[in-house]
């Protein structure tokens, strides 16, 4: 069949894209508890659901922070390459939105952004505030630690119970203000707030960290799209803080189809 295998190894999930022909044909990611266990978990597993065997793999390639822990040429006799996770990040969100010229913000645990365009794909930095942020502020002011359910606690919160706004410290209207744009994150955190409440409000401030560093990246600029990948993408709120950015500034931001899989899906396409 002439598989080609591209993983993304992370720090706490392996996600793998199976292609053929460049053309994406099934998506898999895994929990383990070390990145070896996870790889080959995450091998095995995509085989499995998609009823491929090791002969109609012939090639797997690897990138992400995981990768530089496996030293293999080949696993199961099939052979193994290693692709730059930035180059990787780049290219797969360029595919999976059909764009040439981007600005991509890859949120994983922390946050890396990349400029890519037909010639060349380059880091421009990156941002220490991401998924790892949103689960280390839970497990101190919620005391939880499973992203899903601070995920869950998160929809039914209300802002208005945690972040100080606009229309809190400005009685007019100015038009290049909109009066529910957010003046300071916990700003106005009442002693009523719910657990819900403030998983939102840790949410909603990661997220607007982003999404303004995004915008200054761009401030210079003449690129206007932003493409969002990595397992935060898939949130249900990044839908509605993102859009927000798109109206309030000239900066279009887009969450594409697998977002999460992007930097898997670039390795493969490597």
């Amino acid at each position: 069949m002439n598989i080609t295998l591209g993983i993304d190894i992370g720090g706490s999930t392996t996600k793998v894209v199976g292609l053929q022909n460049k053309k994406l044909i099934g998506t898999k990611q895994v929990r383990a508890a070390d990145q070896l266990t996870s790889l080959f978990g995450a091998i095995g597993s995509f085989l499995h659901e998609f009823g491929m065997a090791l002969e109609d793999v012939s090639e797997i390639i690897l990138t992400g922070v995981g990768a530089s822990f496996i030293n293999k040429e080949t696993i199961y006799g099939i052979k193994v390459r290693k692709v730059n996770e930035f180059q990787a990040i780049g290219r797969g969100a360029q595919y999976l939105s059909e764009l040439d010229d981007i600005l991509v913000v890859s949120m994983g645990t922390g946050t890396a952004i990349v400029k890519a365009s037909e010639s060349e794909i380059v880091r421009i930095g990156g941002s220490g505030v991401g998924g790892g942020t949103i689960l280390g502020l839970a497990s101190q002011m919620l005391e939880k630690n499973d992203i899903d359910a601070i995920i869950a606690m998160a929809l039914q919160g209300d802002l208005q119970n945690i972040d100080l706004m606009v229309n809190d410290i400005i009685g007019e209207e100015i038009p290049s203000l909109p009066a529910d744009l957010t003046a300071a994150n916990f700003g106005k955190i009442k002693s009523t707030a719910s657990q819900s409440d403030i998983a939102l409000g840790i949410i909603n401030m990661v997220f607007e960290v982003i999404g303004m560093l995004a915008v200054l990246a761009l401030k210079n600029d003449a690129v206007r799209d932003v493409v969002l990948i990595g397992t935060l993408a898939t949130f249900p709120q990044a839908n509605e803080v993102f859009t927000k950015f798109s109206k309030m500034t000239d900066v279009n931001f887009i969450i594409p189809h697998n977002a999460e899989y992007a930097t898997a899906l670039g390795a493969g396409l490597a």
